[in-house]
């Protein structure tokens, strides 16, 4: 075999491997960067899924405490802002809200027995209870997801890739105040 067909072989193999590992980063990156969507999607659906739950107990409360209006008013106003939270930031800054309204709802809901023998109001407690759960699982995965993420587009050699192409970009955690993260990390009390 002539030296010089050695040589483009040589060549040849090593663009080959240059090129199937740059594949596979990007590759990776983009199954990353989808596995991250996914987890921001599953987050969105539950917290949509509370605030379609939370109309109909600001409805059974206020059958009850009529006289709590700026309290419904600071629920609707929480339930808005969640709705309209497009960055993770703004959403859990909605969520510090909603919890904040959540529990005045519920406290409200401690003076008067017969609202807590409602058998409606029960339901929507432990509605709330498991999509409050869910909410918590999902923002777990979501920070899962965006940690592997970030790492990989730091980590060498993926960064040069990356640099290269441009297009996966660090994402923010589903994070909360200190203050207020043992609070939104447990779910809101059923009591009976």
């Amino acid at each position: 075999m002539p030296v010089w067909l050695i040589i483009i072989l040589v060549i040849l193999v090593i663009v080959l491997v240059i090129g199937g590992t740059i594949a596979g980063i990007y590759n990776s990156l983009v199954r990353l960067d989808e596995r991250v969507n996914e987890a921001w999607s599953d987050i969105t659906v539950q917290l949509k899924y509370r605030a379609d739950l939370i109309p109909n107990v600001v409805e059974t409360v206020k059958g009850y405490a009529k006289h709590e209006k700026e309290t419904f008013q600071m629920v609707t106003e929480a339930r808005s802002a969640v709705m309209g939270a497009k960055t993770v930031k703004q959403a859990a800054e909605a969520e510090k809200e909603m919890q904040t309204a959540l529990g005045r709802i519920f406290a409200i809901a401690e003076s008067y027995p017969e609202l807590k023998a409602n058998s409606n109001f029960v339901k929507l407690q432990e509605q709330l209870q498991d999509v409050e759960d869910k909410i918590q699982a999902a923002r777990r995965f979501y920070n899962a997801g965006a940690k592997d993420l970030n790492t990989k587009i730091k980590t060498f050699p993926t960064n040069i890739i990356n640099n290269l192409v441009g297009h996966f970009k660090k994402r923010d955690y589903f994070e909360v105040e200190e203050t207020e993260r043992a609070k939104i990390e447990k779910a809101p009390e059923v009591k009976f």
